[in-house]
């Protein structure tokens, strides 16, 4: 099912693709860094076009998106491939996997099993969806026209050209910085460049009108460090403001990073509080079930409006028009409750 690109110019005899911040330039019979976008017969084409490597349904607190169609179902699925080399991928085995192999199935069929699977959106996640952004995309307009929202879970190494090709479908983004977003961490661990590109794609989503939350993996000994969480946090609040959610995650040993340990959560607690004394208002603790600080409390009253265990919503005590039932105070979450935000399970296997 390879597929023309459509994020891509000519320049010479060479391609630029233009799907993520890399803007790989790529000779004929080459493939970009991704490892699925390549160039035939002076074209660059994307080889995983309509081809699945794991697909799975969700609750969407796992994404982690917390003021979005809270409770809801997703339908999540993934190409192979990346555009980062992360050392501590907990999907290495599809992101680092740079072939275009997987199940075949066609946008419509995907959407079709969404729908048969009673998800209320698609999430493109589990390798970074900007690689296989003409898939996303035709999958994402078919959904939209049945009724599902769709969302992504990025590192936002994205290109203008990217978000203005993604804007007309979707509807939320999780944007995952990695150690604080530092530079050097960057460059070392994940082989991308500094954090500049990833503002700049949450300043286009953001101006375009799509829903965004950050998530930040602090990773104890080599990415946890509180000054430049600080530089982080400040850019991202210029630029988004107080109310955009804060997600900061445990790291648990994977991949090649697989010696380090845990994220104390007494280093998770000190950056929650670094970024409330700085304003926001709305800041979570992941990776954590059962913790205080997976939940929602109302900046006004103080009092808990949304409680979760891990992906499970607990306790709810908002008006349908989302505002806290103990002072009025409206919360800016997007959508309503979803019918199974209190099914015990809404995890399940999808048989393709």
């Amino acid at each position: 099912m390879s597929k023309e690109a459509v994020l891509y110019r000519k320049e010479g005899n060479r391609v630029r693709c233009l799907a993520c911040a890399r803007r790989c330039l790529i000779g004929e019979g080459q493939i970009g860094f991704c490892g699925v976008r390549s160039v035939r017969n002076g074209k660059l084409y994307l080889d995983v076009y309509g081809k699945v490597a794991a697909a799975h349904v969700d609750p969407i607190e796992k994404k982690p998106l917390v003021h979005f169609y809270p409770g809801s179902k997703v339908f999540s699925f993934s190409t192979y491939g990346c555009n980062w080399m992360c050392m501590y991928c907990q999907n290495y085995d599809l992101s680092q996997r740079r072939r275009p192999e997987g199940y075949e199935v066609s946008p419509e069929e995907l959407v079709d099993m969404a729908i048969a699977y009673e998800a209320e959106g698609i999430t493109y996640t589990y390798n970074e969806p900007a690689i296989f952004a003409e898939f996303a995309h035709d999958t994402g307009v078919i959904a939209r026209k049945r009724g599902l929202f769709n969302t992504m879970v990025s590192n936002g190494y994205w290109t203008e050209e990217l978000v203005d090709y993604v804007k007309d479908f979707l509807d939320a983004v999780t944007i995952d910085f990695k150690g604080n977003g530092e530079e050097k961490f960057m460059k070392r661990y994940t082989g991308a460049s500094g954090p500049e590109p990833i503002l700049e794609t949450i300043r286009e989503l953001h101006k375009n009108g799509i829903h965004v939350e950050i998530t930040d993996l602090v990773i104890p000994q080599i990415g946890d460090d509180l000054k430049a969480a600080e530089n982080l946090l400040k850019k991202i609040m210029d630029i988004l403001g107080p109310d955009v959610p804060i997600h900061f995650l445990r790291f648990h040993p994977d991949y090649k990073l697989n010696y380090l340990p845990w994220t104390p959560v007494e280093t998770l607690e000190k950056h929650y509080n670094l970024a409330k004394s700085l304003g926001f208002n709305y800041v979570y603790i992941g990776n954590v079930p059962g913790h205080p600080y997976e939940s929602t409390y109302c900046p006004k009253c103080h009092n808990l409006v949304i409680g979760r265990d891990g992906f499970r919503i607990t306790e709810w005590h908002l008006t349908e028009d989302m505002r806290c039932q103990y002072c009025g105070y409206k919360l800016p979450i997007v959508g309503k409750l979803s019918k199974h935000a209190f099914e015990e399970d809404r995890f399940e296997p999808v048989f393709i």
